[in-house]
């Protein structure tokens, strides 16, 4: 499968889909095949010439002409191909059979004068626009180009201890009672900046309210309830007006507890109104020193800051000298140079095509220079997919999983090596955060990264590179008119639109627009007609609030349109005509206020392979159609027919599959042939299974037998099975995330789950403790463990055990572990960053449950990691007589003292 790119457009598939129209049937129409191959054999050498001119270092501007000319040339075909193939398949879309079969129904139709009539004149037009083309081409030289290919990076298996690591430099824990960190923007929405630094503070009583409804008083006056006797450390990054500061500052309150605000601006004049009082400083950030600069350069690259070959010193140093000390810069290049060989000539090379930008001038121009080299060096389709992230605002945290979809839906991931669409890009995300090209948002306990961010300054670089290309045209704030694309909109992203912008879009051409994402309120009402969209492939409405008052109607005319996000909008159902969409591959609807029943007619959806909803649904008759589902919404199992849920055992290409059943016995046959379709999707790659139901036991699934490919296996904290199933075995390999009820947790199900090789995250759920001691063995990779019991466990460590655990959560059974001396052995965990415990003191006195508490302290006190610790008490049915004790040496003390 051919791909599109920022550079060489649709050319990919574009030839592609000419090939595929020379087959047997076409020898039959006069002229027809003959001319198709003309066209084909005209585009592939233009596409050839593309190639070797989008390697030059530095076209000039007739070269960058006739490249934006021959790209626009082949977007246009592409369009008109597209809407000829759908008008002679009469608009239904569904092609089952590919494009053989397709062209065997309708051969009869290419046999009439009149249709070979249209494809003659299309192909005359198209004839004319190629020939200007190439006389234009014929003007030019190729001497220059360069032969050389550019190499794809290896993913650095350092990703995630550098990034680990970056998340501690505040260093300030210990000395703060709480610390936040939000970022400010050129168009601040104070409401959601102090509701992202609630959402960092610790509540009061431990748990977390909902704040959706609060307003930007509630909120203010909220957050200045919760620090008031608090010493905290609040960073407000990236300030751009003194108006934003000044309302900001107003949720801090003076508290005496000597607590510190850092707010970064770029513009000094801001920065002096941050500084009103005479204890305030303002700060100019000077460059990094050349020890620390040399320190950053070379972990980096190295892994290590005093690591350098001898051979490299010098090279090392002189491009230190051309970054300047910008921290930025020094990363960009170095990530650069770690995916190259350590060898004085290539590193040379990197110098000399740095340039002396920064020698002269260490301003933000310099930076550009250096952030653009970093880009150059990129492989052509990284180079697509980040320009491709300049559909997002500025400071937007985009999803690793609504992106990789994104992608996939333009076109511009191919499979590779044995590997699918989805993992390639997946890997593509992941080599862009590798090369600092973005920045991570939520690093998962597999390492994984979830989401990422792009840094202001590469944010301008991408979006001026994006409408040089005419990849992708943004509107914006600040924007008065729309001049700045040339040739038709490809890809639009409104960020912001007012009424003479609205008038500007209406007098465009948009029916070649390949995707619209709108990312915030607008006047939805007066958008131009969806109708006009002809040629989507994505349409993305996330979190646009105003969607209610747009005319869906036509939106089965998207005949192409593979990804349709609906998330966080307040529309209450979705358009009837989306069951037309025979091309759609993604149905985002979390977030809304749908309805519970899926669409009528969803099964028709053959390609859909990500339905995402929030709600319960029950199975469609028909499911099976649906064979290309990977990601399925919460089916609730027993309110569905047996024959809906005999057919989830026949999709096969299911990745994650989430499962509701009610209570009771009556739903016996519900349970049996639901395992029966488990069973028939063990020869598949279910990586995901979560199930939930609202009380009782999951036993059925006992003699279930998963597939090999299981990462992840999820139960819902009402539900038990009697013990660790037979199913789980050291045999699952993938499996990485474990969330488990059972009734009784035994010593020998405890060594199971011990051995399983690939485990990080567990989750055990008993329902009861066993009131008894069990000793954990094994768990080499685990990094989080989080046992909970309704009435007490007691778990002891030994050497060699969970060596990489980080979080280590228990709830903690006081009468057995007395017995113990409330040992735990936290000392074996070498990796360990917080331990927190649920005292459960059943059958306990008010003194032994201090005594654990302090135990426990003293145990994690001389461990060499001072791991962050949090025990919680629960009382149990005791509780008026220990606080009798309690109050009783009370008295007893404070006889003593008046005496």
């Amino acid at each position: 499968m051919e791909v599109v790119s920022a550079a060489h457009g649709a050319f990919g598939p574009l030839l592609e889909k000419l090939t595929t129209l020379l087959i047997d049937e076409y020898a039959r129409l006069k002229g027809v095949r003959r001319e198709i191959r003309s066209l084909r054999s005209e585009l592939s050498s233009m596409h050839a010439a593309l190639k070797e001119y989008t390697k030059l270092e530095d076209p000039n501007d007739q070269v960058k002409t006739w490249i934006s000319l021959v790209r626009e040339l082949a977007y246009d075909i592409e369009d008109a191909l597209d809407k000829f193939l759908h008008q002679l398949g009469n608009g239904n879309g569904r092609h089952h059979g590919g494009f053989k079969k397709f062209f065997r129904k309708t051969i009869c139709h290419l046999k009439t004068l009149g249709s070979r009539r249209g494809i003659a004149d299309q192909i005359d037009g198209l004839k004319d626009r190629i020939k200007q083309v190439k006389e234009l081409k014929d003007s030019y030289t190729l001497d220059g180009a360069p032969s050389s290919t550019i190499r794809h990076g290896v993913v650095d298996p350092r990703l995630h201890a550098i990034f680990a690591e970056e998340a501690h430099l505040v260093g300030m824990e210990g000395q703060f009672h709480c610390h936040a960190f939000v970022s400010v923007s050129q168009k601040p929405n104070i409401k959601k900046i102090i509701k992202d630094v609630i959402s960092q503070v610790p509540w009061p009583d431990g748990s977390a309210k909902d704040t959706m409804d609060w307003d930007e008083k509630k909120s203010i006056a909220k957050l200045r309830e919760m620090l008031q006797d608090k010493r905290y450390l609040i960073i407000i990054d990236d300030v751009w007006s003194r108006q934003a500061w000044n309302t900001i500052k107003c949720a801090f309150p003076e508290n005496n507890c000597s607590s510190r605000i850092i707010a970064t601006t770029r513009i000094v004049d801001v920065a002096k109104s941050c500084c009103l009082n005479t204890d305030d400083r303002m700060y100019e950030m000077e460059a990094l020193s050349d020890l620390h600069s040399r320190r950053l350069f070379l972990k980096r690259i190295f892994g290590s800051g005093n690591c350098c070959p001898e051979v490299l010193n010098k090279v090392s140093d002189e491009i230190l000298k051309k970054c300047g000390g910008l921290p930025l810069a020094i990363i960009s290049i170095s990530s650069l140079l770690a995916n190259r060989p350590a060898m004085k000539d290539e590193w040379e090379k990197v110098k000399r095509s740095i340039g002396c930008a920064l020698e002269n001038n260490q301003s933000l121009d310099g930076m550009s220079s250096i952030l653009s080299l970093s880009y150059k060096d990129l492989p052509p389709n990284l180079k697509t997919c980040l320009l491709y992230l300049s559909v997002f605002p500025e400071d937007y945290i985009i999803e690793r999983d609504r992106l990789v979809r994104r992608w996939m839906a333009e076109g511009f991931i191919s499979e590779e090596h044995g590997q699918s669409q989805q993992e390639v890009a997946e890997n593509y995300f992941y080599e862009l955060v590798n090369k600092s090209m973005v920045q991570p948002v939520d690093i998962g306990y597999d390492g994984k990264v979830r989401a990422c961010q792009v840094h202001d300054m590469m944010l301008e670089i991408i979006i001026s590179k994006s409408i040089e290309e005419n990849f992708i045209t943004v509107i914006r704030g600040g924007q008065t008119s729309l001049k700045n694309h040339h040739g038709f909109i490809r890809r639009l992203s409104v960020q912001h639109i007012d009424q003479d912008l609205l008038s500007a879009l209406a007098n465009e051409d948009l029916s070649h627009v390949r995707s619209l994402t709108v990312t915030s309120s607008v006047c939805m009402k007066h958008f131009p007609s969806i109708a006009e969209f002809e040629s989507l492939r994505v349409l993305d409405f996330e979190d646009c609030q105003d969607l209610q008052e747009y005319d869906m109607n036509n939106i089965d005319k998207l005949f192409q349109l593979k990804y349709l996000s609906f998330r966080g909008t307040c529309i209450t159902k979705p358009p009837s005509r989306i069951v037309m969409l025979h091309n759609l591959e993604t149905l985002d609807l979390r977030m809304t206020s749908m309805q519970r029943d899926l669409p009528d007619g969803i099964v028709l959806l053959t390609k859909l392979q990500y339905l995402l909803t929030e709600a319960q649904h029950k199975v469609p008759i028909g499911i099976t159609n649906m064979r290309s589902l990977r990601v399925t919404p919460n089916f609730h199992i027993t309110k569905s027919s047996l024959d809906a849920v005999e057919e989830l055992g026949n999709l096969t290409r299911l990745n994650e599959l989430s499962l509701y059943l009610s209570d009771g016995y009556r739903y016996k046959r519900h349970e049996e042939v639901l395992l029966s379709a488990l069973c028939k999707l063990s020869s598949c790659k279910l990586r995901s299974l979560y199930v939930s139901r609202g009380w009782g036991s999951l036993n059925f699934i006992d003699s279930w037998s998963p597939p090999s490919s299981l990462q992840i296996f999820h139960m819902s904290s009402n539900m038990h099975l009697a013990n660790i199933p037979k199913w789980i075995s050291p045999g699952l390999t993938s499996l990485v995330n474990l969330d488990i009820n059972v009734t009784e947790l035994r010593e020998e199900g405890l060594n199971t789950l011990g051995l399983l090789p690939s485990l990080l995250d567990l989750a055990l759920c008993l329902r009861s403790g066993g009131r008894k001691k069990l000793t954990i063995i094994g768990f080499p990779c685990l990094k989080r463990f989080n046992l909970f019991s309704w009435d007490g466990a007691y778990v002891t460590l030994t050497k060699g055990s969970m060596r990489n655990l980080e979080e280590f959560l228990l709830s903690f059974d006081v009468s057995v572990a007395k017995a113990y001396g409330f040992y735990l052995g936290i000392e074996h965990l070498p990796s360990l960053k917080l331990i927190q415990v649920v005292l459960r003191n059943k059958g306990a006195t008010y003194s032994e449950s201090k005594a654990a508490s302090a135990a426990i302290r003293k145990e994690a006190g001389a461990h060499p990691n001072h791991p962050e610790v949090c025990i919680l008490e629960e009382p149990d049915e005791d509780e008026d007589e220990d606080d009798n004790e309690k109050t009783d040496n009370d008295e007893e003390k404070s006889s003593e003292e008046g005496n």
